[in-house]
């Protein structure tokens, strides 16, 4: 297809982007051209839009950025046989080698070259994206566009709660940003006893509720170790959902969880964090598990599911929406903390 379409391109080093008129991707033998329907904005597109540290060493405007969305095939390479034009889709965001010992050993999720779309190459917020056709998710034709952009994120919440046993368990969710707050419903859909939810804004705690918390705890308010203590008869909980990367709350979370429990850790400090392996780890005889993106492709499979079950909904945490051409209204809300996710169609 040729011809010219609108993209949100990084356009230089520093804060900001532009709305600019870019040519139509060309797509090669083993790839698919995809309408993009609708697309959400992530943490990781704020860090490349606001240009901080870890975008200035990782990103090289200029590109389009971008990587959660959901659209229409509208034409295939040569190659390509389990895609069609007029599938509605979405993609994993992870490319892979297929060569190394990880993606050899079912472990492709932690590929040792793996590059990821918006941020190591051609992005998503635009019109029209060209992506290899492996990395295609199949959407049900039921499924809304903007509820089927957002299984990319979902399937990082799906991940964190089922890298152990949850049904029956007692849950603690740290930090209820997006994939926090999906944790939150994941976690009840899946048999939880209970969730309890943790953060420091009273907004999202508000929507952890509707997503099916059981107790909301702010821990600038009360000590939320305390809390947890007194929620479960003094044992701590059997499972903890790391998902703030706050280094206060990391060590919260590795002393609330109970002997012999399990510590899922999804995100990102920024600096250093100090832990007391000896009695919080090593004594306690617990689990630490390290999360990254989503297990390919059994991650997806439990996210369909779940969201066809109608036991998942994320309507609440899709809180705006935007046209193209209104991103930077979009970026200002999200980097003010004003709302969760953004879909811009």
């Amino acid at each position: 297809m040729n011809g010219k379409m609108k993209a949100i391109v990084k356009d230089r080093p520093g804060p900001g982007a532009r709305l600019e008129e870019v040519d139509i991707p060309s797509i090669k033998e083993n790839e698919v051209l995809i309408k993009v329907e609708a697309t959400s904005v992530c943490g990781t597109d704020v860090h490349i839009y606001a240009w901080d540290a870890w975008a200035e060493s990782r990103v090289h405007p200029p590109y389009v950025f971008g990587h959660e969305f959901a659209g229409t095939v509208v034409e295939v390479g040569s190659q390509v046989q389990h895609v069609k034009v007029g599938d509605q889709v979405s993609a994993e965001t992870h490319i892979v080698c297929g060569t190394c010992p990880q993606c050899r050993t079912g472990k492709a999720h932690i590929c040792q070259q793996t590059k990821i779309i918006g941020v190591d190459t051609t992005g998503c917020f635009a019109e029209y994206v060209a992506l290899p056709a492996a990395n295609v998710w199949k959407n049900d034709p039921a499924l809304p566009f903007h509820i089927a952009s957002i299984q990319e994120p979902l399937g990082n919440a799906v991940q964190t709660v089922l890298s152990g046993p949850v049904a029956g368990k007692t849950v603690a969710v740290v930090g209820c940003g997006p994939i926090g707050l999906m944790a939150v419903a994941v976690a009840k859909a899946c048999g939880a006893a209970q969730v309890y939810a943790l953060d420091v804004n009273d907004y999202r705690l508000q929507i952890a509720e509707k997503a099916g918390a059981s107790a909301l705890i702010n821990s600038v308010k009360e000590d939320p170790v305390q809390k947890i203590m007194e929620l479960t008869d003094h044992a701590g909980v059997d499972v903890v959902l790391e998902m703030s990367g706050h280094p206060v709350a990391i060590k919260q979370g590795f002393r609330m969880v109970t002997n012999g429990g399990r510590v899922s850790m999804l995100g990102l400090p920024t600096r250093n964090v100090e832990l007391d392996i000896t009695n919080d780890i090593v004594f306690k005889g617990i689990q630490v598990h390290g999360i990254t993106g989503r297990l390919m492709y059994e991650t997806w499979y439990q996210t369909a599911g779940l969201l066809q079950s109608g036991r998942v909904n994320v309507e609440e945490i899709i809180t705006h929406r935007f046209p193209l051409d209104q991103f930077e209204q979009g970026f200002e809300l999200m980097m003010n903390g004003k709302c969760l996710i953004l879909h811009v169609d």
